[in-house]
């Protein structure tokens, strides 16, 4: 039986949204990509609150099952559909994961995602703070993937996959990764997995240079 095409509610430059895709593209999940275009407001008409009252993207359409939230539906679709290597259920690899979703959802939101806001987007943000937090939060990462090959262990996971846009696309918000090299290679080493598929970039920040 084919699986049916997992609808895909999402804008082209948001990382929230790319990473989604890129669960679904590791996954080999059949997609259908919908546009949804925020500049319009589009996620704020009634269509699209009725199946996502936040009014963000992305959301998915899996066959009838709506689900909102990136970090939510990437778990959805490692429980579902991936191997258990994704989200493993061993208590403790299991809360590095978490650990790292809560890291993408605090710390990455208030930095690197924030400072490309600035940049790509127009928003109202104080730059120096966020490329200060963007900063302190890749000095971490950098010792830490000192020790691991990805963010939760030896092997790529959804802490990766959620992780990844936005410090890979750090640069668009003018926060250089030249002294990160163990992120570097981490970015490469997810850049490596099958199935893999980029966002698009921008000429924004330092990306533009």
């Amino acid at each position: 039986m084919t699986q049916p095409a997992i609808k895909l509610y999402r804008h082209t430059l948001s990382g929230h949204s790319h990473r989604v895709e890129l669960m679904l593209a590791l996954l080999k999940l059949p997609t259908e990509r919908i546009f949804v275009d925020l500049a319009k407001g589009a996620h704020k008409q009634p269509e699209f609150l009725a199946i996502n009252p936040f009014g963000q993207v992305p959301v998915i359409d899996d066959d009838g099952t709506v689900l909102s939230d990136s970090n939510a539906i990437l778990v959805y679709l490692a429980k579902k559909y991936g191997d258990g290597s994704w989200l493993p259920d061993e208590p403790l690899a299991a809360a590095r994961v978490q650990r790292w979703l809560s890291v993408a959802a605090g710390e990455i939101a208030g930095g690197p995602a924030a400072a490309r806001l600035i940049t790509v987007f127009g928003a109202a943000l104080n730059a120096e703070s966020v490329i200060a937090k963007s900063h302190a939060l890749l000095k971490v990462m950098d010792n830490e993937l000192a020790q691991t090959a990805f963010l939760a262990g030896d092997a790529p996971t959804v802490a990766d996959v959620s992780s990844y846009t936005y410090i890979a696309h750090a640069p668009e918000g003018n926060v250089s990764l030249a002294a990160y090299p163990n992120v570097r290679a981490w970015l490469e080493k997810v850049e490596a997995l099958p199935g893999f598929v980029p966002m698009q970039r921008t000429a924004a920040g330092l990306q533009g240079n």
